[in-house]
């Protein structure tokens, strides 16, 4: 109480010597604003747990507990012109406090200490002024109507002339009030002599202090999308070896010009050339010049009111080093031999034949243990034969040798987490951080300042994998942009490309400070052709959506449309999470799980089948199926039908997985979470795993190095759970693990696995109504042990029936089988399409294992379904050879 009072006095004070707040906050400007977040929890554990604190609209970072007078506290300094500070009580793998993004008002504090009160899972807080505080009547708000008012709200009531209090300007200098409303709730309304552009920046002015006035959203109206709209596939630089064409969309613009550069670095002094552009249609911009410019780098200058921004295109082909200048490029020029001929190796499969390889290309390459010339770059995808120092393959040979038909790349676009100006630093990031998303990331190159280089290298390793059989899957991140301020698209048209809240701040669903407005005519668009432009010119086979849940269900619907009218065999899968976003029209869906009906041709993420195999990823303790948990035997079912409960409707939309990059790895969250468990036991849950999710209907998906136990070990004895800027010693794929029978063992199981899903058509219905006429889900059985009898004579199946079997316990178990004799292919050691033994009656089931058992009479023991294909179409050449002499004997 002694603080409130000290606060209401210091603040009673200065209202009481009529002084004017702008006044008073300009005297404090240089005196820091805290914020202590004081935590309870009654059960006093404490470990793991800390804030994540945002300026609104701005990036989160998290901030420690310390101990305090006996309190858990973390401690953050603001900055004078934050009023609402946002916070998220948590742990490091996202497990939360109170479900919901919680912000703290403090318009009214210049300067001194807030001290905030928080009890565990309990919304809301306590606050309180320290003694140092000084507070104010501020400005909490100030929004434009549209019509000719400015709206602004204090946190009391203004203690001044009302007439001279206010000063508005603009980008032509100083706006007229004709007058000052005092209205309700400390609300004042400046009513003005002349309506605001929409389009342009203002600023109310108290006293000296500037409050940037929150403009209403003109983008998303039916008007401009009708004025502003470009249907032209023009955008960009338009080559001929004659003439470069330059489109560029900048409706809000008052003037573009296009700057030619010398070189791809910017800030270098090389300017060659300025081209003034011309307005043209539908908000767009154009200029030409003749010549054969392939080489020439590039940027637009444009003029907003009193601001001009230099940005790359958003249309970039390419770039130089860190993406900041535009390169024009003659792109056929980048094919390589044969490339005309090139393409999907899978193209005749359906998207429940592919299994998902998620890889990093840093990763792979980057132990010099894997024998690999060109580490960490495109180029390693092209090395052959490569092997450790005992002969094992690495690289390509081994994902290749795996099975596995489609390779997920992380991130490959321009991302700006790397500086590509230092190639010769060691520098990590998955790169969720868009920079230019039509543009090869330039790290991954041998040369990142010359921007032909990352296109070429890119296309070689397409091909180079298309070449050994394996489809191309980039890892796309359209929902939000490393720095939206910063985004080139955001430069030329200002907040166009991402949303903005109530406040005028980034929405910020993603968690990375913005969200993509994916429901404007132009974003849409963009994305739209950015994915076709990857298909066409680079001939990626699949496109895998972060955080997809941020955008619109109908441009992902046109996405998939669109590129499917080109090419029907692309793949579309992606993170389906429902998340906070501020859309910007009325009527929109967002593509997540429970919306998946209406993205029919796009598939999600099961998180339902993750997390029921080895326990929430928000609980790193937390024990699954494969752990020994109970109950999760009906949630399982469900996923094994590729019906994933609730959301899931066909196994066409449903990627099964156990582990992928986010999170901790497979192998170390099964340690982790059973530290009592022998060594022998833990890599049978991850097996049994890997066995549950690959025999599943619905598209397998997993994590490099899964099959040779994947760890990341940190210094601490613990493991990292989010290695996204980990160094390499953390994230790259330890080579010489192979060299150990152990792990060796795990790599066979994981290629008989896939090898028998590859042989077995019943495993892989592609309708809902197929999955339910012929999957039997056994009852009566013992307790975290599930049975399944598959019908043969489905999808083109070669088995007479299917019969699969669970045991997580860690006991045998015992289970009756249907009539008729039946031959093991899977057990808890082996895996593959050679029959192991048969059995008739019972049969019994190893401990923590799997038991996978078909109905095809003419196998044998030791005999493999591709040696009697062999067998089979021997026999068959051999009776036509007879034929043919017959014939001729006839004759």
């Amino acid at each position: 109480m002694k603080k409130r009072i000290m606060a209401f006095l210091a603040a009673l004070v200065m209202l009481l010597s009529c002084a004017p707040m702008d006044s008073v906050i300009t005297a404090k400007a240089e005196e820091e604003r805290v914020i202590k977040l004081h935590y309870n929890r009654p059960d006093g554990q404490y470990d793991g747990w800390n804030v994540w604190f945002w300026d609104e609209g701005g990036e989160g970072k998290a901030y420690e507990f310390a101990l305090e007078n006996g309190e858990m506290v973390a401690t953050k300094v603001i900055a004078e012109d934050v009023t609402r500070e946002g916070f998220i009580v948590r742990t490091n793998d996202w497990a939360k406090d109170v479900a919901e993004d919680q912000f703290i008002e403090i318009p009214e504090l210049v300067s001194g200490t807030v001290h905030v009160y928080v009890e565990s899972g309990v919304k809301g807080y306590t606050k309180e002024y320290s003694e140092d505080a000084v507070v104010a009547v501020r400005m909490s708000k100030a929004r434009y109507d549209g019509e000719g008012t400015i709206v602004t709200k204090f946190t009391g009531e203004i203690q001044a002339d009302l007439d001279t209090y206010f000063t508005v300007t603009g980008p032509n200098g100083e706006v007229a009030i004709k007058e000052v409303k005092k209205e309700a709730n400390n609300e004042y309304h400046l009513v003005l002599a002349e309506e605001l552009n929409g389009s342009r920046s203002y600023k109310v002015i108290c006293e000296g202090t500037e409050y940037k006035v929150v403009m209403p959203i003109i983008f998303s109206t039916e008007k401009f999308e009708e004025e502003y709209t470009y249907t032209g596939k023009d955008l960009g630089a338009t080559y001929t070896k004659d003439k470069t064409s330059f489109r560029v969309w900048a409706p809000t613009a008052d003037a573009v010009s296009v700057r030619l550069y010398q070189g791809g670095q910017e800030g270098k002094d090389d300017l060659i050339e300025e081209l003034t552009m011309t307005a043209d249609v539908n908000g767009t911009w154009v200029a030409e010049k003749s010549g054969d410019l392939h080489g020439t780098y590039y940027t637009y200058l444009v003029t907003l009111g009193d601001v001009q921004n230099e940005a790359c295109d958003p249309y970039a082909r390419t770039t130089g080093v860190n993406g900041k200048r535009a390169m024009v490029i003659d792109l056929d020029s980048t094919d390589p031999e044969g490339w005309e001929n090139d393409k999907n190796p899978n193209a005749d499969k359906t998207f429940n034949d592919a299994v998902i390889y998620e890889l990093h290309v840093r990763d792979m390459s980057i132990d010099k243990a894997a024998g690999i010339k060109n580490r960490g770059k495109y180029l390693a995808f092209t090395e052959t034969g490569t092997t450790n120092a005992e002969g094992i393959p690495t690289g390509i040979d081994h994902i290749k040798n795996l099975g596995v038909t489609h390779v997920h790349l992380l991130p490959v676009y321009d991302y700006g987490s790397v500086d590509e100006t230092k190639s010769t630093v060691p520098q990590f990031n998955w790169g969720y951080d868009p920079v230019n998303y039509n543009v090869p990331e330039g790290s991954y190159s041998t040369d990142a300042y010359n921007g032909e280089v990352r296109v070429k290298e890119f296309k070689q390793m397409v091909q180079a994998m298309h070449n050994n059989g394996l489809s191309v899957v980039m890892d796309v991140v359209y929902n939000h942009v490393y720095s939206a301020a910063d985004f080139c698209f955001n430069k030329i048209v200002p907040q166009y490309f991402s949303r903005i809240d109530e406040n005028g701040k980034y929405s910020n669903g993603s968690g990375c400070g913005n969200d993509t407005a994916s429901e404007r005519s132009m974003v849409k668009k963009y994305i739209v052709e950015s994915v076709l432009y990857w298909t066409e010119e680079y001939h990626i086979d699949g496109f895998r959506f972060d955080l997809v849940g941020l955008l619109d269900t109908e441009t992902i619907n046109e996405i998939v449309e669109t590129v499917h009218a080109v090419r029907p065999d692309v793949v579309f899968y992606g993170e389906g999470w429902s998340m906070q976003t501020n859309v910007t029209k009325f009527g929109y869906q967002m593509a997540t799980q429970v919306n998946s009906k209406m993205t029919p041709g796009f598939a999600y993420f099961s998180d339902t089948i993750r997390d029921a195999l080895k326990g929430s990823v928000f609980n790193n303790t937390e024990k699954g199926f494969i752990s020994g948990a109970t109950g999760k035997e009906s949630t399982l079912e469900s996923c094994f039908m590729g019906l994933a409960y609730p959301w899931c409707s066909s196994p066409t939309q449903s990627v099964n997985y156990a582990s992928c990059h986010d999170n901790m790895t497979l192998f170390d969250r099964i340690v982790n979470s059973t530290p009592d468990a022998s060594r022998e036991d833990q890599i049978k849950m991850n097996n049994l795993a890997a066995a549950i999710y690959m025999t599943s209907q619905g598209i397998p998906f997993v994590h490099a190095g899964e099959e040779m136990l994947r760890s990341k070990p940190t210094k601490d004895g613990g493991f990292d759970e989010n290695s996204y800027a980990s160094p390499d010693s953390v994230n790259k794929l330890k080579w010489d693990d192979l060299n150990s029978k152990e792990y060796q063992d795990v790599y066979k199981y994981y290629q008989g696995l896939i090898a028998f899903r590859k042989e077995h058509a019943a495993l892989r219905m592609t309708t809902a109504k197929d999955v339910k006429d012929n999957i039997t889900a056994l009852e009566g059985l013992d307790k975290n042990v599930m049975a399944f009898q598959i019908n043969g004579g489905v999808n083109g199946e070669v088995a007479d029936n299917l019969f699969v079997i669970f045991n997580a316990n860690e006991t045998e178990t015992e289970v009756t089988l249907p009539e008729g004799k039946w031959n093991v292919y899977i057990d808890d050691k082996n895996a593959g399409t050679e029959v192991l033994r048969s059995a008739k009656g019972t049969v019994k089931v190893a401990p923590i294992s799997a038991l996978v058992l078909c109905q095809d009479d003419n196998r044998a023991p030791g005999v493999s379904g591709g040696v009697l294909a062999g067998i089979g179409a021997g026999l068959i050449a051999a009776a036509g050879a007879v034929a043919l002499v017959l014939k001729k004997k006839k004759k």
